[in-house]
């Protein structure tokens, strides 16, 4: 394995990591063309041309569109117990962390009778993507529905891709049914996402559609953006860990391999003020990389797009950390907590030695949908902020108008509004 290293210099490092931020930004025009053209199918044809695309794309078509109650209840009854319990966990986390974002609508009542205040509640109806091939990934169904749940959103509709069988994958199943998702449908790829959008004879038309996919999934929900709202549109993962010499170089390698191993255009990138914990964990990564079931794919990742990055102090490490904006930023120092306040580039941070990244993919409750390639520096995390919409409102009387109407006027006049003027002088 060939990961490289870097001895920072101000200049070589940036360059790097600025390649590997834009790895998964370009924009594949061929996609496009295919993705349009399957988007405007869906929205003349319906239920018949996801069907199609999806015999097209699977082979056959599934089972059945809609998934039945049956099924869903049989794959919990089914389901390894085990796994219900420790989905049941993982759920109670996830609702605590996001039940203390919900926002509360508000009043203000003025001294002079004026009233003005803002109304928030959830969204009408979600669409939820959830891939099923490969990339099956349960936890991905808790992250996105109960944030939804908690915000008010009426109905959670999820689309996946049937399995070679013709049916659902029943982990996400036990996951839907778990985290209260109302309707299942059996299709995928960007035609599952127009279908959210535009609405069939089936599947009602959402407001906005969240969830990860690939690359025909990812450029559809960039399409179709207006029509439709998104969460964020989703590149490669990655994980950047800043470590001093303190640091375990075998928990620095593992946690850069639960990156790696998602997609050969991962990216897992150490940065340390230490000579020998760089040396010692490119020797773990080697090691340990042997063991993984998907070592082709993390190897790959390393190769490409990973990176061991030697600065002259933390400082600089922090600084650096900052500038690529990571999805996941691990801060395996001393004293990780005292930084918290020099991390203003993000997606989620995580501190100290015991919190790998696959405690927040999983379990500890901060939501693992994040902005990545370098988004972090002006998105968020999905959250229950996501799944509202806000209403402002004003009452004014007579008097308060009055005093108001020269200001009014003013403004105005000097946009050339006439008709805007009016609308205030004509009531005196």
């Amino acid at each position: 394995m060939n990961i490289k290293r870097i001895v920072g210099d101000g200049a070589t490092e940036k360059a790097y990591l600025a390649d590997v931020r834009g790895r998964g930004v370009a924009t594949d025009r061929e996609v496009t063309a295919v993705v349009s053209e399957i988007i405007e199918a869906v929205r003349t044809g319906g239920d018949r041309a996801v069907n199609a695309f999806t015999e097209k794309f699977d082979g056959k078509l599934p089972a059945y569109f809609e998934v039945p109650r049956e099924a869903i209840n049989d794959a919990l009854t089914a389901a390894d117990e085990n796994y219900v319990n420790a989905m049941l966990s993982a759920i109670e986390n996830i609702t605590d962390f996001h039940a203390r974002q919900k926002e509360q609508s508000f009043i203000v009542p003025m001294e002079n009778g004026c009233i003005m205040g803002q109304r928030t509640r959830g969204l009408k109806r979600v669409g939820l993507y959830v891939p099923g091939g490969r990339a099956a990934y349960p936890s991905s169904v808790l992250m996105n529905a109960i944030p939804a749940k908690i915000a008010g959103v009426s109905e959670i509709i999820m689309v996946t891709p049937p399995l070679p069988d013709g049916t659902a994958n029943p982990d996400i199943l036990v996951a839907a049914a778990l985290c209260g998702v109302d309707r299942i449908f059996l299709c995928g790829g960007a035609q599952a996402a127009a279908a959210l959008a535009y609405g069939t004879e089936s599947i009602p038309k959402c407001d906005k559609i969240v969830g990860p996919g690939n690359i025909y999934v990812a450029t559809a929900k960039k399409i179709l953006f207006g029509t439709v709202d998104i969460d964020m549109i989703a590149g490669p993962s990655e994980i950047l860990v800043v470590a001093d010499r303190n640091a375990n170089p075998a928990y620095l390698a593992a946690d850069m391999l639960s990156q790696a191993e998602h997609d050969p255009i991962a990216s897992a990138v150490l940065i340390t003020d230490s000579r020998e914990i760089a040396d010692k964990t490119i020797t773990e990564l080697e090691k340990q990389l042997e063991k993984l079931s998907r070592k082709e794919i993390a190897q790959k990742s390393l190769e490409n797009f990973g990176a061991v990055i030697i600065m002259p102090d933390i400082d600089s490490a922090i600084e650096l950390a900052n500038d690529f904006a990571p999805e996941h930023l691990e801060l395996q120092i001393e004293n990780p907590l005292s930084y918290i306040g020099k991390i203003d580039n993000a997606g989620s941070l995580f501190l100290g030695a015991y919190t790998p990244e696959a405690l927040g993919d999983y379990y500890a409750g901060p939501n693992h949908v994040l902005p990545t390639s370098g988004t972090a520096a002006f998105f968020s995390p999905l959250s229950v902020y996501a799944f509202t919409k806000r209403s402002s409102f004003i009452y004014y009387t007579k008097e308060a108008l009055a005093a108001a109407k020269d200001d009014i006027l003013t403004i105005a006049g000097k946009e050339g509004l006439d008709a805007h003027a009016n609308s205030v002088s004509i009531r005196g």
